[in-house]
């Protein structure tokens, strides 16, 4: 998948992003429209198998519905894969333009558990509620979930706010159970059809590690558990 990001500074939410007017609006729009239908072209052109229209614009999707339906059309002209939205975790039920997109993509950073190092079994419990509401979106829509983000970093309280960075005492077993246990509530579902990994990076052979309290599980001990996993599903 292709997934064009934008990236606010100083780390910001990007589903913030909000205008004064509609003017302001607009400018954005057409810049908006410019830079996705810019890499929706290189993605037809290298054959990627799926792209998505925009990440976590939460404010965005509520506030200007009609630019979203018209984005997609303009998509579709310049690229025949599949394509997906990658809504925020607190946001997937939004968007109502998802029977227009082949799945419904959410970032799934859900908060499961407030403890520094939750068993896998905690974790599956937590997972049980939110699980049966993205079925039930899934259903609705008529449409299979995919994770367009999941990962969680090698820390204490892993599972409590995954998309902080506020933590920072190495705990590898957090990340093992929590990604164990997204795999134990999703993979075997016929209404999802998986996920992408974040992160992941091109340097693997420097990239993690046993000290590193990022979100990447290369060169730790989670490496093997999504490697053995993938091999054995």
């Amino acid at each position: 998948m292709l997934k064009p990001q934008i990236w606010v500074l100083g780390g910001k939410f990007v589903g913030f992003i909000k205008m004064d007017n509609d003017s302001d609006w607009k400018k954005f729009e057409k810049s908006y429209k410019d830079f996705i239908l810019f890499y929706a072209k290189i993605a037809e052109e290298e054959k990627i198998e799926m792209f998505s229209i925009g990440t976590e614009m939460k404010t965005m999707v509520l506030e200007r519905p009609e630019f979203w339906e018209e984005l997609i059309t303009e998509v579709r002209s310049v690229y025949n894969g599949q394509i997906t939205y990658a809504a925020n975790w607190d946001s997937y039920k939004n968007p109502k333009f998802w029977k227009r997109l082949d799945f419904i993509g959410i970032d799934a950073y859900f908060p499961l558990s407030d403890k520094k190092t939750p068993s896998v079994q905690e974790l599956e419990q937590a997972w049980i509620p939110i699980a049966n509401d993205i079925k039930h979106t899934s259903k609705k829509e008529g449409k299979p979930i995919i994770f367009t983000e999941y990962g969680y970093r090698s820390v204490d309280y892993s599972a409590l706010e995954p998309w902080e960075g506020n933590y920072n005492t190495v705990n590898h077993d957090a990340q093992i159970n929590t990604l164990k246990a997204v795999f134990n509530t999703f993979w075997k579902e016929e209404w999802f059809n998986g996920g992408f990994l974040w992160k992941w990076y091109d340097n693997h052979s420097t990239a993690g590690g046993v000290d590193n309290t990022r979100f990447t599980v290369q060169n730790k001990p989670a490496e093997s558990v999504v490697s053995q996993w993938f091999l054995e599903n």
